[in-house]
Formats: structure tokens, C-alpha cells, sequence
């Protein structure tokens, strides 16, 4: 039976009179952070809520609305409507259920500022005369036995060993059942580690079929009995939780990041951009004060903002391209992390990468050594800027970015600084001086159980 891929509401409609055993409908946005909101109404009242919308209390949801603007809308997208794929059971009783996502409005009918999924939508529209951007993520994650303690539980390394295969495995059933498509899986660098990539699509689909994967993976791994984290960096020393993200536009079923035998002229001023403002950008997509102990020298993790082919230790790689599938030619950007509001952080790649292309900039020269061993003489020679160091120097940065404001509005824009000031405070007030780069008992206590 027909699990995702609907065109209308008549047709998802439709199918939940065929299918009786999904019993109720689960409603999904982000919050300003990034983290899977959701309310669930019985499957009768979803016609209601496509002509209607369905309220809901904005004050509770975090970086949305104050008390006295609480009352919101939220009203589904037909197209997003996806049937969760098993079944939940209690006292003998069995059923389904689906998820959809949606846009959100205020009470007077005015699309909510904070909405930050309909603003990657918008995004992408006002910037498609450029090419419209697809996406490629590698989503890596740690295993662990409870959401109390990082314990590790296999000895496994990059492609061998380890354990818990079966549930990077089912986790891909699941995604593939509701029309999310996975390129591999393998257990990664780390002890218990591991990674799904799924397959590149149109952004804001792949925002959220990153939204649902972290979603299933999570939900397997509890039926498993254990704890799937994509805490940035969860223990001191081991490798740190990352989600690079392959980006290319396209027009018109033509990849427009390849010409010339190579990267094209557009490919090398949207890289550009994403040099020139990646430190304005990251705090989209390193939010979290643990996002910045992943970022250190030594642990495959970019540090210093550069770019080259078969340099890891880059900001950006650009991935060779085998003769015959220049299809596929592609820059990866390799700071993000997966506790990253994806709806923003792409939304912020984007308009980073398209005011490369308005400004012309010039393509400066790869950098192929492993930049952590160069001098300090080496890297001012050859004007290698480095990320921010913590969530306050990061912070710092994105207050003066014209370009963040201008792109993600002054509702988002705000409520990002006010969030992020307090987490500082809160953090700083906890640890002091301490853990200037190692991971904190505060770090593992507030983040292991919600990231």
C-alpha cells in the first residue's frame, strides 16, 4: 500500500479512508534549535486541520512566540504526508500512524516569522534564478547504552568491526517504506559510530528526510534497547559527531556546479562565498556550546576555513569525480553538525554560496596539506582564516552579519541570540574556566539526553 508520494489532500484523504489502521496523524516543525516539535491528532480531524489549520500553544515552543502572541496555526502539507511504516501496540491493542509537516501561521492569518522550515522554502524560491540547490548529508551518530552515560560498546573502526549494524539496517527499511533513500551505511572512525548517507535530493526535502532519519534512528535504536546521540562531541578524545553536506545547483535537470573538465566558474565563486562568510554562518551550523569541542586539530573535523580535493582537515573538500559522472560533481562542506536547525543552516549555506556568485569572488588556491601542521607564517601567507573557537566567539560574529539578519529575519535572527546568550551563561556559570577544549560533566548531563 502506498506509504509516501501523495499530490493533494483529496488523495491523503482518500487513503485514510482505505486505511483504517492509521489511527492518528503526527503534526512536525522544527523550533528555532532544530529539534522535532510534534502534537498528534486523531486521522478524522485532518481534513479539518488542511482547511482550518490546527492551533497550538506557541509561547511553549522554543524561540516561537511570547505569551500574549501565543495562539498558532499549523497547517499541513499533503505533500510531506508520510505513513510511519510499523505499528504500536498496547493491551492488545494495534495501529498506525502518520506524519506530515506544515506551515505556521498567527491568528490574524499572517505567515509566523519563526517558522523556519517555510523559511528555507521561501529561501530557495527567491534564490532559484541561480540554479536550485540539492543536498547530499552524511548523518553520523554514536550508539551508546542510555542517554545517562557515553558508554561505548563496540571496539569497531572506520568500515569494520563493530556492532549494531542491524540498526543502521532497519533504520534504512524504515526510511526507504516512506520514499527516503539511502546511498550506504557503514560504522565510522570512532568506537561505536556510525553513519547513514542519504541520498541527494531538492534541500528542503532532504531537510526533512534528515528531520525523519534522526527521527527512525532514534526510535530504532530504543526498540533495540540502547541510545542512538548525535551530540557533537559526546567524549573527550574520540571523534567527534559530524554532517557534511554535499551541495550542487541545478537547472533544468543540468548540474551547474560542473563545466570546463571541472568545477565551474559558478561552483568556484559559491564555494568562495561560503569562505568568505563561513564564519558568519557558524553559528547556524554549530549551535551548540558542545558543537565547538568537535571542532579542535587532530580529530577529522575542519578547523581552519580552506578548501581542497583530498584534504579532510579542510572546511571544504571538493570530492573527485570519476570520467563519465560529472553528474555528480559536487563541493562538500564538512562543519556542520547534525544538531544543526537544518532548515537554517541550509537557508545559510545557501545565501552565503549565492553572495559568492553576486560579488564575482576570485577562487583562491587549494590547500592539499594537512593544514593542521602548517605554520602560523604558512597559513597568514596563504590567508587562511580559522572557524570560531567557542559559542561565544561564534556568537560574536553572527551579531554582525548583515547577511544572517537580512536572511533569516529579525524574529529568527533575535531569538537565535537570545538562546545562544543564555546557554553561554548558563554554561560558563557551570564550568568556569574549565574544559576550555575537553568535554565537561555539565555537557554530558544537559546535551547526551535531548541531542
Amino acid at each position: 500500500m502506498k506509504n509516501f508520494g501523495f499530490k493533494d489532500e483529496k488523495e491523503v484523504l482518500e487513503t485514510l479512508k482505505e486505511r483504517s489502521d492509521v489511527k492518528f496523524v503526527r503534526l512536525i516543525f522544527p523550533d528555532v534549535l532544530g529539534r522535532e516539535m510534534s502534537f498528534c491528532i486523531p486521522s478524522d480531524q485532518l481534513e479539518s486541520a488542511f482547511k482550518k489549520g490546527k492551533g497550538f500553544d506557541g509561547s511553549s515552543v522554543e524561540g516561537f512566540a511570547r505569551i500574549e502572541e501565543s495562539d498558532l496555526y499549523f497547517f499541513p502539507d499533503p505533500k510531506t504526508f508520510r505513513i510511519l511504516p510499523w505499528d504500536y501496540q498496547l493491551e492488545g491493542i494495534s495501529w498506525k500512524e502518520a506524519i506530515v509537516f506544515g506551515r505556521i501561521f498567527d491568528s490574524k492569518g499572517n505567515e509566523f516569522p519563526g517558522d523556519s522550515r517555510r523559511l528555507l522554502e521561501k529561501f530557495l524560491e527567491k534564490t532559484k534564478e541561480y540554479g536550485e540547490l540539492f543536498v547530499g548529508p552524511e548523518l553520523e551518530f554514536y550508539i551508546f547504552k542510555d542517554e545517562k552515560t557515553p558508554e561505548l560498546l563496540d571496539h569497531g573502526g572506520y568500515f569494520h568491526g563493530g556492532k549494531w549494524g542491524e540498526i543502521r539496517k532497519l533504520a534504512q527499511i524504515y526510511l526507504k517504506e516512506m520514499g527516503i533513500e539511502v546511498e550506504c551505511d557503514h560504522h565510522e572512525v570512532g568506537p561505536s559510530q556510525h553513519e547513514i548517507d542519504l541520498k541527494f535530493g531538492d534541500a528542503l526535502s532532504i531537510a526533512d528526510s534528515v528531520m525523519v532519519a534522526k527521527y527512525v534512528l532514534k526510535r530504532v535504536a530504543r526498540n533495540a534497547g540502547v541510545y542512538v546521540s548525535f551530540m557533537p562531541k559526546p567524549i573527550t578524545g574520540m571523534i567527534g559527531t559530524g554532517m557534511h553536506l554535499h551541495l550542487s545547483l541545478w537547472r533544468n535537470g543540468k548540474n551547474l556546479f560542473f563545466g570546463n573538465g571541472g568545477l565551474s566558474d559558478i561552483a568556484k565563486k559559491y564555494m568562495m562565498g561560503l569562505i568568505k562568510y563561513g564564519r558568519e554562518i557558524q553559528l547556524v551550523l554549530n549551535q551548540w556550546v558542545n558543537s565547538y569541542k568537535r571542532l579542535v586539530p587532530g580529530f577529522e573535523a575542519p578547523v581552519y576555513i580552506a578548501w581542497g580535493t583530498k584534504n579532510r582537515s579542510a572546511y571544504i573538500r571538493v570530492p573527485e569525480v570519476p570520467k563519465g559522472k560529472e553528474r555528480s560533481t559536487r563541493i562538500e562542506i564538512r562543519s556542520p553538525d547534525p544538531t544543526c536547525n537544518i532548515y537554517l543552516a541550509l537557508a545559510a549555506i545557501q545565501a552565503a554560496g549565492i553572495q559568492g556568485i553576486k560579488e564575482n569572488l576570485k577562487l583562491v588556491p587549494p590547500q592539499e596539506r594537512n593544514i593542521y601542521k602548517m605554520t602560523r607564517e604558512e597559513m597568514k601567507k596563504a590567508k587562511i582564516m580559522t572557524l570560531a573557537k567557542d559559542l561565544k566567539e561564534a556568537l560574536e560574529n553572527f551579531k554582525k552579519s548583515k547577511l544572517m539578519r537580512e536572511t533569516l529575519g529579525d524574529h529568527i535572527f533575535q531569538k537565535i541570540i537570545q538562546n545562544k546568550e543564555i546557554e553561554w551563561k548558563k554554561y560558563k556559570k557551570a564550568v568556569g574556566k574549565k574544559y576550555q577544549k575537553e568535554v565537561s560533566p555539565y555537557e554530558v548531563k544537559e546535551y547526551l539526553p535531548i541531542l
